[in-house]
């Protein structure tokens, strides 16, 4: 019964947010079978509700779930050939259940995180031997990590700590260790728990495409793949408790660090986490490190001069190694400059004995920040142009600073980005964190965006703003367009566009990896965007995500982007910007919640959507909207509604005339409607009408510009495919996936090539051919290990295994 009803749970779950792909789209409708049959048996039985339903409604709440599992189990219990499908379907469901990476299929599944740690580390024995203590006195509980929490304040060190303890460790944890940067310097730049899990998923081994969009998933399968694991966790930067405590492993044999500028209570009080309280570094610690900093290179300074400076930095390691940074490249900068003025800012005096302004809005003396101190004197040892650099790319809490985001931030060519965020790089005002990629620590970024907001004012701020927003919206939006060049689209950011003759086949997916690699800065230059009132650019940023997030889902930061995307848009269409942004804003939130299981909500988006089309006369985007809701329908087993929808959006586009927004997708968008509503008739089981709409598909398809959409045919193929096995004719059904296959080869499509090959195995199983369906599925089970599907790969073996005892 158990089983049973946590399969119906998860089925019920993942046709709502599409989770499993199309076998999760088709384990869904076999549990729609399951309870028509059960249904019909019920009523020959005279055990019925007599309500006169026709049609099973999908189970989503915990008491239609239960209804739904005790009416399978009842006609189970009179029925042995009902009783047989319905345990190989909760096998089948098995498979969309959250799973972890196992250890030897998968060679990311002992994942080793960590940024490199400093070679000046200095000091800190005391914390790793109290973390050491922890773990060898700690009287494991079942389920219970032990936990150790750094605080502190800001440059005092904490990740360092955690990062030098882990390594120090991870002989202890042979499952390996995971990192992630929790960003929680402010509540605007905090990450959220969702995307924190994708993250560590990632880390684990997760494609984007297999980590389920809603945040009671992904914790679920992180928490799988934690289960009985000796690992160490490092969550560096945490905000607040909330953030962290969906991150815990359920697993006593594993180790989480957390450091933190705030007390995190909750952790402590109901999760046992041991807090400890980072000091300053003694002045021995802090003339070692400030002499490893510089170099062992640089001409001997008396000891009294270096302890001063190491004095004036108050033993905080980031400000001692600010310090040091810029005596290390400065061979003529003398220690006792450095001393003279960073005792000169102790006191607020300049050279002449004027008192001195400093950047800092909470110190107005800066007497009690030597990290401060520190970043000014390096920064009045920059060059002017270097200065002004500095404070031009600090304008955004950008994820990290590109050569392009720079470039474009300071109004320089690239060139000369790349020299002047190497400059900065060498005085430690900026980290470099990939190949030409850097990042602000968060002081660090305050300090030059106060220097910005004081020097700069907010008129040059908001033009280097804009000028980072249009470049990533023109790199975007030529990315996008290399993802998906057969959609329509919104925005004059795709004007000119044209793919190459000569295209490389897989251009498309080193386009789709640049756009991941960059989505937390779109995400960031999107709310750049909105908090300097671009919407015209907002809104263009967020239609050229729309390939990235629709293939590869980071469901929260789509849902979060395009909910700023809606209001951008309506803002634009209220001062006569372009009305039809709404409708298309709409419609992609509205995937958004349904890839997050949030069916409602979509509906609700998709309502708005078709009226805000309407409202304006864009025939194309309302046809969208309505198609849309359809495919929400089915995805609920609302199969006549459903139909009438694509019905209605087959109408509207009757009405784009030639010249109008989306004429030329008018054929494959018809195709398209074509084959949702054969596909909604076939779950009526109105067969003959469905064969025709299908068949109309194929030919509409075919006679698509440039020799067809070989892709969608293969799909119509599948639905025809299914469509005679449901009828119970498997010849014609084999017939018909036999040519899927082909058309899925030329389309390159490796995936779906594995689906096909599967769903023809059934055909074959369905006609008693248990050798052909065996060396189906041996081919499909390399199709889907080829293409990254290490869970369908996994399930075609078992399924071999089984049908070959």
């Amino acid at each position: 019964m158990s089983t049973a009803l946590w399969a119906v749970g998860t089925v019920a779950s993942g046709a709502l947010s599409g989770a499993g792909g199309e076998m999760g789209r088709r384990t869904s409708e076999r549990l729609y079978g399951l309870l028509g049959r059960a249904r019909t048996e019920d009523e020959g039985a005279g055990t019925g509700s007599g309500d006169g339903e026709q049609q099973p409604t999908l189970p989503v709440t915990g008491l239609e779930q239960m209804a739904a599992t005790l009416r399978l189990m009842e006609v189970a219990r009179r029925s042995p050939e009902f009783a047989r499908d319905l345990a190989e379907w909760v096998r089948e469901a098995s498979w969309l259940a959250p799973r972890a990476v196992p250890a030897v299929a998968h060679g990311a599944s002992r994942p080793q995180m960590l940024p490199p740690a400093t070679a000046v580390f200095t000091d800190r024995e005391d914390v790793l031997a109290w973390i050491t203590a922890l773990l060898d006195h700690a009287d494991p509980i079942p389920g219970a990590p032990t936990i150790a929490v750094l605080t502190g304040p800001g440059g005092i060190g904490k990740t360092a700590v955690a990062v030098h303890s882990a390594y120090a460790l991870r002989e202890r944890f042979p499952d390996g260790v995971l990192f992630v940067d929790l960003a929680g310097a402010s509540s605007g730049t905090a990450l959220s728990p969702s995307e924190a899990l994708a993250r560590l998923l990632g880390g684990l081994g997760f494609p984007p495409a297999e980590v389920p969009g809603d945040e009671a998933r992904q914790r679920d399968l992180y928490r799988d793949c934690m289960a009985d694991r000796r690992m160490v966790v490092v969550l560096d930067n945490a905000h607040a408790d909330a953030q962290v405590v969906p991150l815990l492993p359920a697993s006593s044999g594993c180790l989480v660090l957390v450091t933190s500028r705030h007390r995190l209570g909750r952790l402590v009080a109901e999760h046992g986490a041991r807090p400890q309280v980072l000091r300053p570094l003694s002045t021995s610690d802090s003339v070692l490190l400030l002499r490893r900093v510089a170099g062992s290179e640089r001409p001997a300074a008396p000891d009294a001069v270096v302890e001063a400076v190491a004095q004036a930095a108050g033993g905080v390691p980031l400000a001692l190694c600010t310090t040091g940074a810029g005596l290390a490249v400065r061979e003529h900068l003398a220690w006792e400059r450095v001393a003279r003025q960073l005792t000169e800012r102790i006191h607020g005096q300049g050279q002449g004995g004027d008192a001195m302004p400093s950047g800092s809005t909470d110190d107005p003396s800066g007497s009690a920040d030597p990290v401060r101190h520190a970043q000014d004197a390096s920064y009045n040892e920059l060059t002017p142009e270097c200065a002004a650099f500095y404070r031009a790319i600090a304008v955004w809490a950008w994820p990290t600073v590109s050569v392009m985001c720079a470039a474009q931030a300071a109004g320089v060519e690239e060139y000369q980005a790349r020299e002047l965020l190497e400059q900065l790089a060498r005085v430690h005002l900026l980290e470099e964190v990939g190949e030409e990629r850097y990042r602000f620590h968060d002081l660090a970024r305050a300090h030059a965006r106060e220097l910005a907001v004081a020097q700069d004012g907010h008129g040059r701020i908001s033009a280097g703003v804009r000028r980072v927003t249009v470049a990533y919206l023109r790199w975007a939006a030529e990315a996008d367009f290399r993802v998906m060049p057969l959609r329509w689209r919104l925005g004059p950011a795709y004007r000119g566009l044209v793919l190459p003759e000569d295209r490389d086949p897989a251009d498309g997916k080193r386009a789709l990896a640049d756009l991941r690699r960059e989505r937390e800065n779109l995400a960031a230059v999107i709310r750049a965007a909105d908090h300097h009132g671009f919407d015209d650019l907002l809104w263009q940023l967020c239609e050229a995500m729309w390939g990235l997030h629709l293939l590869l889902g980071f469901h929260a930061q789509w849902i979060d982007t395009h909910l700023l995307g809606v209001e951008a848009a309506r803002r634009c269409a209220a001062e006569f910007g372009d009305r039809r942004a709404v409708g298309r804003m709409l419609v992609q939130l509205a995937f958004g919640y349904m890839g997050a299981g949030r069916a409602d909500d979509a509906e609700e988006a998709l309502a708005q959507a078709v009226v805000a089309d309407e409202a304006c006369g864009h025939h194309r985007g309302q046809a969208s909207a309505v198609e849309a809701l359809g495919l929400l329908r089915l995805r609920r087993w609302r199969y006549t509604e459903a139909q009438r929808c694509f019905e209605e959006a087959r109408e509207i586009l009757r009405r784009v005339r030639e010249g109008d927004d989306g004429w030329k997708d008018l054929p494959r968008a018809t195709a398209l409607l074509e084959h949702h509503i054969g596909r909604a008739q076939t779950k009526q089981r109105h067969f003959a009408a469905a064969l025709t709409r299908l068949n109309d598909a194929l030919v509409r398809f075919r006679g698509l510009p440039d020799g067809g959409d070989a892709y969608n045919e293969g799909r119509v193929y599948m639905s025809l495919g299914e469509l005679h096995m449901d009828a119970g004719d498997t010849d014609l059904a084999r017939v018909s996936l036999d040519k899927a296959i082909k058309a899925m080869e030329t389309a390159g499509a490796g995936l779906q090539l594995a689906d096909a090959f599967e769903s023809r195995a059934r055909c074959h199983r369905l006609s008693d051919r248990p050798a052909d369906a065996a060396e189906d599925l041996r081919t499909a089970a390399v199709h889907y290990e080829e293409n990254g599907d290490r869970i369908g790969a996994e399930r075609i073996r078992v399924g071999l295994a089984e049908l070959e005892a």
